[in-house]
């Protein structure tokens, strides 16, 4: 697995390059890599375009800031504007936001697809459960998804068992893809062992070795459309050269629900809602001290999770993060914050990821896009419920000290009556808390009415023929759950349809 996946790399393609293939395939994270094996594997020629560059586990370094320069789009500085700034991390490295992700494996609920079937008729009959689910199913067979394993899940991950189970609330270890994991901690990083079955480990060799191309450092511009159809894809190498990549079938876009709609409008290709309709799953964090150690830094980076608040759309799970991220999230200045410092290893954070109801919008800057996402009053009232339900899992697992974060609310909290009044009491102004904006969703949302969606319930675009899109953009809303599984499930059917095409 350490031999070089990449056929050309586009730091030293210095000249004019043009090339040719049954399928395009823009972007190589879970939604290309798996159009690309699938479609590989049935005989078909396929070229995947990444901006980023290839990486081997020996590449990939402790420090979490150093690897969100190296690995991250933006070199992990990328922002939703909005009533409260947030961050929103992308891979940018073949096998894409996969090789930085937690492994955490989620099928895709049958309410959620019940609910977009119910919406819309048209995609109810195109996308079946059962068909998602068979699907899902191939998908965990190879990426090997399992439970992850008590003996390496370390002590933060076993601090938030403990804490649901005193609270009598549903909770579960994570089910993770990976194969051999030791519990390291550095998946957010990339896993020096290799043990992570992203896609750089998993479905791009497959697609390799049934005989696809991989062109790494390729920043692609534009989808060549004539006539109605799309014909090929054009940009720069990161060494600032010309290309040209002509499909004869197809090309299909993955490159995310923030690069895609980008992408598809700066080729003009304007029908439908194209880059409106973002949602996503706001985060939130709280830390805890404890009297024993915990080396937040060790153990699976995120390997349980509490889901019996998925009704109130509030999903707890446990973080992992680095010893130079980790002294971000304690409170402090002065000889105070150095004492917590030398303290380091007695603090856990865990985060609740949020079903927010919000919609925002993206759209094609000048350097770089521009994501406008603001909550609604009711997703910050989740929020506050989510703190208090952070704190009150910190405090029954045996924290002895939590730090809710927020503005007008005391700094440390010690016991349950005084963490309850948060629910009541904490600030209702989206700017006061600290968020994250994970797994995004809904920019070229997929249905029956073109006037409401940007590609068929087949992933074919509404107005160009021969151009799918394959990325999380086609998903109608959010899922409250984690979806690498799901958005793999749906890529595979695309490519079915390309195939079928």
């Amino acid at each position: 697995m350490s031999a070089r996946l990449c056929e050309l790399d586009g730091r030293e393609v210095r000249a004019t390059l043009e090339a040719e293939a049954d399928v395009v395939i823009v972007g190589s994270g879970p939604a290309g890599a798996t159009v690309a094996r699938t479609l590989a594997q049935r005989g078909v020629s396929v070229i995947v375009l990444e901006e980023g560059h290839e990486a081997q586990p020996k590449d990939f370094v402790a420090s979490g800031v150093r690897a969100m320069a190296a690995l991250y789009r933006d070199m992990g500085t990328s922002i939703a504007f909005g009533n409260v700034s947030m961050p929103y991390l992308q891979g940018r490295v073949v096998g894409g936001t996969s090789v930085v992700n937690g492994a955490i494996s989620w099928r895709l609920p049958r309410e959620i697809v019940e609910a977009w079937s119910a919406a819309d008729r048209a995609l109810g009959e195109a996308l079946t459960y059962d068909e998602i689910a068979a699907a899902e199913a191939r998908v965990e067979e190879r990426l090997n998804v399992r439970p992850t394993d008590p003996a390496i899940a370390g002590a933060k991950n076993l601090l938030l068992g403990k804490g649901a189970e005193a609270l009598g609330v549903a909770h579960r270890p994570i089910r993770r893809n990976v194969d051999g994991c030791v519990g390291e901690g550095r998946c957010l990083q990339g896993c020096p062992h290799g043990a992570k079955l992203s896609m750089d480990r998993s479905f791009l060799p497959d697609a390799v070795a049934a005989g696809g191309r991989i062109f790494a450092g390729m920043r692609v511009e534009h989808v060549v459309h004539q006539r109605g159809r799309a014909r090929a894809v054009t940009g720069k190498t990161a060494a600032g050269a010309r290309f040209e990549i002509r499909a004869r079938r197809a090309v299909v876009l993955a490159a995310s629900a923030i690069q895609t709609p980008c992408l598809l409008r700066r080729s003009g290709l304007t029908q439908g809602p194209v880059g409106d309709g973002l949602s996503a799953h706001p985060g939130v964090s709280v830390t805890g001290r404890f009297d024993a150690p915990v080396r937040n830094w060790r153990g699976a980076t995120q390997g349980h999770e509490v889901t019996g608040h998925r009704h109130e759309g509030i999903k707890l799970e446990a973080l992992g993060f680095d010893v130079s991220l980790l002294a971000t999230r304690v409170p402090g200045v002065g000889q105070d914050f150095a004492r917590r410092l030398a303290e380091l290893d007695r603090y856990a954070v865990w985060g609740a990821a949020i079903r927010a109801r919000a919609l925002g919008s993206v759209r094609p800057g000048p350097t770089r896009p521009l994501v406008r996402y603001s909550l609604t009053d009711e997703d910050v009232r989740t929020t506050r419920r989510a703190v208090r339900i952070l704190g009150d899992t910190l405090l029954a697992a045996g924290a002895r000290e939590v730090y809710p974060g927020v503005p007008g609310f005391d700094a440390v909290v010690r016991d349950p009556a005084h963490m309850a009044r948060f629910e009541a009491e904490g600030s209702l102004v989206a700017g006061d808390y600290a968020m994250s904006m994970t797994h995004l969703f809904g920019t070229a949302r997929m249905g029956g009415d073109p006037a409401k969606s940007v590609v068929r319930p087949d992933f074919r675009h509404h107005a160009t023929e021969a151009l799918y899109v394959a990325d999380s953009s086609v998903f109608p809303g959010n899922l409250g759950v984690n979806p690498q599984i799901a958005i793999m499930a749906l890529a595979e059917l695309c490519a079915d349809r390309v195939a079928r095409s």
